[in-house]
């Protein structure tokens, strides 16, 4: 994925201070990281 600019709202939440990253823009970087986001959309291993 190229370096863009993320959008509060589309791209992520900032709940109790913590950024959530959305269903959208994880499906929009096309794997998962393994950090156990909440909103992954991939399979758990």
């Amino acid at each position: 994925m190229k370096s863009e600019k993320l959008v509060k709202g589309e791209d992520y939440i900032i709940e109790g201070g913590k950024y959530v990253f959305t269903r959208k823009y994880l499906l929009r970087r096309g794997y998962c990281c393994g950090s156990g986001c909440r909103n992954c959309p991939y399979p758990k291993n």
